[in-house]
């Protein structure tokens, strides 16, 4: 796969409720990338997120995801953004009063999908490839964490998008839990597709290098690979 830029950002400001959040950032990455964004609680890391989802404007430079130019999109293209970006969160918010099987028909419909055998064939897909295909008929709350954020990940992958954004997507599991997270993660990354992942958990980061880049004194540097 030739490389193709999924982030651009050129001196971006991002701002939360007209505050100053992180200024003149820069940030390109690639697909097949790992990247990892860390930085103190309140550095801004889950307001870049936002603004890379267009759930934040970008007031001041220049930036584009996945082919969509962030500063002259139209509400009505967002949804379509969005289909192009898989969005992991801490916490699962999945649908509690359907199976596993269900609450990725869901997302599937939501999106356009219509052809029955399609989205059975793409739903085995995604659990096959987060190793949970057995769960197909369970409902969330017979899941353990772990489990539920594998899910979470299969129905981030649905609509095969060219980046994942992770914010903190171990922040609730304990170490072995996190460890099986992130072998699911860097698989996907080495399939090709961009990985961008917040995270306070410097040990994974040991343990599963990537690209680090931080927030800190109102901007984002690039730390080369290295932990401060």
């Amino acid at each position: 796969m030739e490389d193709h830029t999924v982030i651009n950002l050129q001196d971006i400001s991002v701002y939360q409720k007209n505050k100053l959040v992180l200024a003149n950032v820069n940030l390109n990455i690639n697909n097949g990338e790992f990247v990892y964004l860390i930085g103190k609680t309140g550095s801004g890391k889950s307001s870049l997120m936002q603004l890379l989802y267009a759930d934040l404007p970008v007031e001041q430079g220049k930036a584009s995801i996945c082919g969509y130019n962030l500063n002259s999109i139209k509400n009505s293209q967002i949804p379509f953004l969005r289909r192009k970006l898989g969005i992991v969160f801490q916490d699962f918010q999945l649908l509690e009063d359907r199976t596993i099987e269900e609450n990725l028909i869901f997302v599937l419909k939501a999106t356009g999908w219509k052809d029955k055998q399609e989205i059975q064939a793409r739903i085995i897909e995604v659990l096959e490839e987060v190793e949970l295909i057995s769960k197909l008929k369970v409902m969330p709350h017979q899941l353990s964490g772990g489990e539920q954020q594998r899910i979470v990940i299969a129905r981030a992958l649905l609509n095969h998008p060219e980046l994942i954004l992770a914010d903190e997507p171990t922040g609730n599991l304990d170490p072995e839990t996190s460890n099986g997270i992130m072998k699911v993660l860097m698989k996907i990354s080495q399939s090709g597709k961009a990985v961008l992942m917040a995270t306070h958990n410097y040990n994974l980061i040991h343990k599963f290098p990537g690209k680090i880049i931080k927030c800190e004194e109102g901007t984002v540097v690039s730390s080369d690979n290295k932990l401060d």
